[in-house]
């Protein structure tokens, strides 16, 4: 095993060097562009029961396949390595995505020196009496939630077995043969590592200029590894998300929202000693309905900042109409910026730290899809004054579970008559891998709420938007019976807080409890429902079924929830972990569900 190791990593460092034809693309998020690997379909999905190599192109059917693959052929034991750094489930996914990353890097290598650290020298550790829990690897970083590959298979299923993995007496490792395989490969050194901002790459000959990496080997023609590559995809990406902002139906749907609209509105002009004289600045301004309140208000210069062509023109000729426009024909105090916020300074004259209130309406559905946060965070650091106001200050999110009533079941069980509810289960099958965004009212929730994230948007940092927070659901005390609780609902509140607006503080609330937005609710069903009781229900009772089950209700739900950003520009990967406790503290975990939005 241990020669295999060393093998492979000698002959995958040759093949690279050797393809002359051959041009990689790697970009600093981990994202190839327009390469084509053998068993991936062109638009990029890797069928379900298709299991990719961690290191090379050969394909599984299972799991189990292909880790005992890994084992004899690559030296390294995933179910080993877990076993012996005890790894939770996020840790091994952490550690899935940081392999494929650094071998897509050619840095497989890099990644045999590191678990020869893990099999020789952490046990030595262990003797010493050092923690794990003292131990950082580098996987840890929690930019390796997101996956490396929007569809790799392996993610979503490697967890699925661990109760036979537990069962599994560990193999033993040729540990002297792995070093003196590594001994023999003295041609290769840290000094052979590169990394700049772009790419990561080994190399016996490198030159760094400016993000790119050009690898040259003996008797080859150099090859460039671009990282600007994929920010053609990303740009592609923005392109149609903020071309997507020149349907004026969107537009009328968000302005007819009245929750939504009349909050921004109630800020903005009745708080004049936040407003008055002020230099406001309007990110993603669409048709500036909140540019043209600040203008009311009497702000003495607002910056509408809009990245949609379309709409940019649409709100300078708003502008226009409406006698507030700012330019050589007109007196008024707004202006136009057809920019993202990011290269704001290329389309108008604008003083770093020069704006007293930034405001913009960046919430998407579950909060944070769209990752338009991380563009107002920028205009905050870049353009906000010390001490200026950004409206809203705050956003938390919030979770709750849900009954029968907020699913389809019920319409499908009576169908003028006739029992469908064949359909109604094989959709609720359906949501249990993708998330829903409806509206759910207040009397379908089996549980009270429980706060999950709170962020102080003057003060946050902007990796701050990748996160993994517990919750603790109750079932509502009121209740006489057990619940089945089919999943959870997740909804958000974004503050206006007294902090700047003095005068008149005002909170926008996306709850079940208050009036139905545009954002509605986002809706994770689990893979099976979980049968909820308070406490005075089950006091008394003999349960000796499964924890969750109708024989046994569990007392409260444990979640472990994990949103960050995904791999594709502007969405959002989504985990889900319950874990369902009795009232004698006993408990029962359900396996990992991961959604994307």
């Amino acid at each position: 095993m241990a020669a295999a190791a060393t093998k492979m990593v000698k002959n995958e460092l040759l093949s690279h060097s050797d393809d002359d034809d051959t041009e990689e693309n790697f970009s600093e998020d981990g994202d190839w562009g327009d390469w084509e690997e053998a068993g991936v379909e062109e638009d990029g999905d890797v069928s379900e029961s298709d299991f990719l190599c961690l290191f090379c192109d050969a394909h599984y059917v299972s799991c189990a396949l292909l880790f005992e693959h890994c084992r004899v052929s690559h030296g390294f034991d995933f179910h080993g390595v877990r076993k012996e750094l005890k790894l939770d489930f996020y840790s091994s996914f952490k550690l899935i995505n940081y392999v494929r990353s650094q071998v897509s890097c050619f840095l497989c290598f890099l990644c045999s020196i590191w678990f020869l650290y893990v099999l020789l020298v952490f046990p030595v550790m262990q003797s010493f009496s050092v923690d794990v829990k003292d131990v950082n690897f580098p996987w840890d970083d929690e930019k390796y939630l997101k996956p490396f590959w929007q569809e790799d298979s392996l993610l979503y299923s490697f967890a699925d077995d661990e109760e036979e993995e537990d069962k599994e007496d560990e193999e033993g490792l040729d540990r002297e043969g792995l070093i003196e395989d590594l001994q023999k490969l003295g041609d290769l050194s840290i000094d052979d590592v590169s990394i700049n901002k772009d790419v990561t790459l080994i190399s016996n000959k490198q030159s760094c200029v400016d993000g790119l990496v050009v690898v040259n080997g003996k008797d080859e023609e150099a090859r460039v590894c671009d990282g600007r590559l994929a920010g053609r995809n990303i740009r592609k990406v923005n392109e149609n998300y903020f071309g997507s902002y020149s349907s004026f139906g969107i537009h009328k749907d968000m302005i007819s929202d009245k929750v939504r609209t009349e909050a921004y509105r109630d800020a903005l002009l009745k708080n004049p000693s936040l407003l008055a004289g002020s230099v406001v600045m309007d990110v993603g301004c669409g048709t500036g309905i909140l540019s043209l309140f600040a203008a009311q208000a009497g702000a003495s210069r607002v910056v509408a900042v809009e990245a949609s062509e379309k709409m940019a023109k649409v709100a300078t000729k708003i502008a226009k109409d409406n006698k507030v426009f700012n330019d050589n024909e007109h007196n008024g105090v707004l202006e136009v910026a057809h920019s993202m916020v990011e290269e704001l300074e290329n389309s108008i004259q604008i003083q770093p730290h020069s704006v007293d209130v930034l405001v913009s309406e960046w919430m998407g559905y579950c909060l944070l899809y769209e990752s338009m946060l991380s563009s107002v965070l920028y205009a905050r650091d870049r353009w906000l004054k010390p001490g200026g106001a950004i409206l809203p200050d705050t956003a938390t999110m919030f979770v709750a579970g849900f009954g029968k009533g907020a699913t389809s079941l019920p319409f499908w069980e009576d169908v003028y008559g006739f029992d469908m509810s064949s359909i109604g289960k094989e959709i609720l099958e359906d949501t249990t891998r993708i998330p829903v965004v409806d509206v759910i009212e207040g009397r379908d929730l089996v549980t009270g709420p429980a706060l999950l994230k709170a962020f102080d948007l003057a003060t946050m940092k902007p990796d701050e938007v990748d996160f993994t927070e517990t919750a603790t659901l109750e079932p509502i005390e009121s209740e006489t019976e057990a619940k089945l609780c089919h999943g959870v609902v997740l909804w958000f509140d974004t503050g206006f807080t007294d902090r700047f607006c003095k005068e008149n503080p005002t909170l926008l609330s996306t709850s079940p409890y208050t009036p139905p937005t545009h954002w509605a609710q986002t809706v994770l069903t689990f893979q099976e429902p979980i049968s909820l009781a308070p406490d005075t229900v089950l006091a008394g009772a003999d349960r000796s079924g499964a924890i969750g089950t109708e024989e046994s209700p569990a007392s409260s739900i444990h979640l472990r929830v994990s949103v960050a950003r995904a791999s594709e520009h502007r969405s959002i990967d989504v985990s889900l972990e319950a874990t369902g406790v009795s009232s004698k503290g006993q408990k029962r975990r359900w396996p990992v569900q991961i959604f994307n939005l």
